[in-house]
């Protein structure tokens, strides 16, 4: 095992949730999806959506629709996209839905916890957010799964996608998501050509930014990514070593952001190292 990796896996088995761990044994280690699944189905509530810091910045016990995401994006990474799953929590999605059909950003919940400063709710009926709502769309439709609040969902995105001028990175990797895989290929293929003439102009290409900054490997972390071809071989090679260079002597990576507590701290940066390392395998530099 290289030593990159070496290091990172002592870094989360001495600080990393198990869901990293699982996630680190599947990817590298040659360990069946099973155990991830496992470890995820802890952060499922009774309710069919999940929660329980599955984003380790906001420590709300209850269901919320970014863990919902999460959840739904690691199913996928690692093959295991249950329709049973799947289907509890689009119950739990469609009971919280606003009457456009989309999802909030977060539920009035999230303020009862301790949680970072972005994700204070205003008000007992937020409104509904293409933030996470593309993403999870995109996911289901990607997975074939059946419900009758996808077809409002995908509706409430086009209603925003089409028409946004946003700039904002955790809105436009829901929207490619969400066009990746919505049924409409035509008009799916017009709406990505548009962003992809505007991301360019929003990437950080200098690899010592620090910073709340997003960098061609965050648009494109594998080869397989919408965003590859917006950057030369050339500037995803620096990036790259940039990235393999910002593992730090205990092994993991860092994070660029206050968390809530050093638990949250750790949390988050074992989801960062497990991030990091299957940008790096990805691209082969591992």
């Amino acid at each position: 095992m290289p030593a990159v990796l070496n290091r990172a896996r002592d870094f989360l088995l001495r600080n990393g949730r198990l869901l990293e761990r699982r996630l680190f044994e599947h990817h590298f280690e040659g360990a069946s999806a099973e155990p991830v699944v496992r470890a995820l189905a802890a952060y499922q509530g009774r309710d069919g959506g999940f929660g329980s810091a599955l984003e380790p910045d906001k420590r709300d016990p209850a269901s919320q629709p970014v863990d919902v995401q999460i959840a739904f994006e690691i199913l996928d990474e690692v093959d295991a996209f249950d329709p049973l799953t799947a289907g509890r929590a689009c119950d739990w999605l469609a009971s919280i839905a606003t009457p456009e059909g989309g999802l909030p950003f977060a539920l009035p919940s999230v303020n009862a916890a301790p949680h970072a400063i972005w994700w204070k709710v205003e008000g007992e009926q937020p409104p509904a957010d293409i933030n996470p709502t593309a993403a999870i769309v995109g996911l289901l439709r990607k997975h074939g799964i059946e419900h009758p609040w996808v077809a409002r969902g995908e509706a409430y995105c086009w209603s925003v996608v089409e028409g946004s001028e946003t700039d904002k990175f955790h809105d436009l990797m829901p929207m490619i998501c969400f066009l990746e895989h919505t049924g409409d290929r035509p008009r799916a293929q017009a709406a990505l050509a548009v962003l992809a003439q505007r991301i360019p102009g929003l990437v950080e290409l200098d690899a010592g930014a620090v910073g709340y900054v997003k960098k061609p490997l965050d648009w494109a972390p594998s080869p397989s990514s919408f965003c590859h071809s917006l950057f030369s071989k050339e500037v995803l090679g620096h990036h790259l070593a940039a990235l393999e260079a910002r593992q730090t002597d205990d092994g993991g990576w860092p994070i660029s952001w206050e968390t809530v507590g050093p638990g949250p701290q750790l949390e988050y940066r074992g989801v960062m190292t497990v991030a990091a390392l299957k940008t790096l395998k990805a691209y082969g530099a591992l």
